[in-house]
């Protein structure tokens, strides 16, 4: 999973565990928390609360719900009593599989965006993507001697990804690879949707000022309880600067609220193939790794639209990538090789540097 976006401790402040900031006058105090476990990254929880029990009680809501849908959306352990996305991979050509609610709507609103984007996002590419995985962590792990994977046999895994064999029976409620050694990976969006479902669910049950990091996956609910600042401020990676010790520097700051902050980049998981950086945003027309852009930061409401988004916007070069970020109505900021920024017009309002935004009304 492929997402960062700094969070400026001068902005607001996750500490370890769970922690308290006093804000005077207005009858609400700042709590944050954070957990390990789900999708394979930290989840950061700030938001503000009259108590600390509310506050538990809201972090404990969005980190079981979390969890539970880490175990559906699954594609690498089966869990006991639990049909998940491992068990519809795991019966690709043999037999239809009955699944829950969640997972069937996560394919079909994948399968909806795969014709939106021009199949730029493709759950069914779990085949190729396989062996990109195996790649990365052999060469992630000891880069020497690092390679490329074959092409031959990226073109043959390529046979097994048409979504259109990706069968879903809502009314039987079941899901059906139909053709053996098919297989899904919702990497490119699980994260994200997930998040959603889980900050959407605590917002109606009251939690309204927060905001949640999943791995950098950024969502953010009303502004800041603070009597102060009217949006939460997110700094964007430097991803020439990723690699320094801290995590290096934010090319600036985006504040917010009401809406989701993703990221795509190059610069989290990769291997180096002499001077060639080799990275897991994987072009599903070349079968390679994209290469347009070091890092595509996507503001937009629903955090999973915004995690597909940010994936197809990095995968296309950038006048494509602009008129679909424009048609959809995504604010963008894109990072080119050279150092270069472009970003659509609405969102340099949002930035502290290139917009002169605040936080403040």
């Amino acid at each position: 999973m492929k997402k960062l976006i700094a969070l400026l401790a001068a902005v607001f402040l996750l500490l370890p565990g769970c922690g308290t900031q006093r804000t005077p006058d207005t009858g609400y105090t700042k709590y944050s928390a954070q957990f390990y476990g789900t999708f394979d990254t930290v989840v950061q929880i700030v938001g503000y609360c009259k108590t600390e029990e509310e506050f538990s009680r809201y972090a404990g809501q969005i980190k079981s719900r979390m969890e539970e849908l880490h175990r559906l959306y699954d594609i690498y352990y089966e869990y006991s009593g639990e049909n998940n996305l491992k068990t519809v991979n795991d019966m690709a050509g043999k037999a239809p599989v009955t699944v829950r609610e969640e997972i069937l709507d996560l394919i079909e609103f994948c399968e909806e965006w795969y014709g939106k984007t021009d199949g730029k996002v493709n759950i069914a590419l779990g085949p190729v993507l396989s062996v990109w995985h195996k790649y990365m962590a052999r060469y992630s792990a000891d880069p020497t001697d690092a390679k490329l994977p074959d092409m031959n046999i990226l073109r043959e895994k390529l046979t097994l990804c048409n979504i259109e064999d990706v069968i879903v029976d809502r009314e039987a409620g079941t899901v059906y690879l139909a053709k053996e050694g098919m297989s899904l990976d919702v990497g490119a969006v699980a994260k994200g949707y997930a998040a959603e479902l889980a900050c959407r669910e605590a917002y109606q049950s009251g939690f309204t000022s927060f905001i949640v990091s999943a791995g950098g996956n950024i969502v953010a609910g009303d502004a800041p309880l603070d009597g102060v600042r009217s949006g939460w401020g997110i700094g964007i990676q430097d991803p020439f600067t990723a690699q320094e010790p801290g995590g290096g520097n934010s090319i600036d700051v985006a504040y917010v609220r009401n809406t989701c902050v993703v990221t795509s980049g190059d610069y989290q998981r990769f291997y180096m193939v002499g001077d060639r950086r080799v990275h897991h945003i994987i072009d599903p027309d070349t079968l390679m790794p994209a290469d347009y852009y070091r890092g595509v930061t996507v503001i937009t409401p629903d955090s999973g639209i915004a995690d597909l988004a940010s994936t197809t916007l990095y995968t296309l070069p950038f006048e494509r990538s602009r008129a679909m970020a424009e048609a959809m109505g995504w604010e963008v900021m894109w990072i080119f090789a050279d150092g270069t920024v472009e970003c659509t017009d609405g969102m340099l309002p949002l930035l502290r540097d290139r917009g002169g935004a605040t936080g403040l009304l």
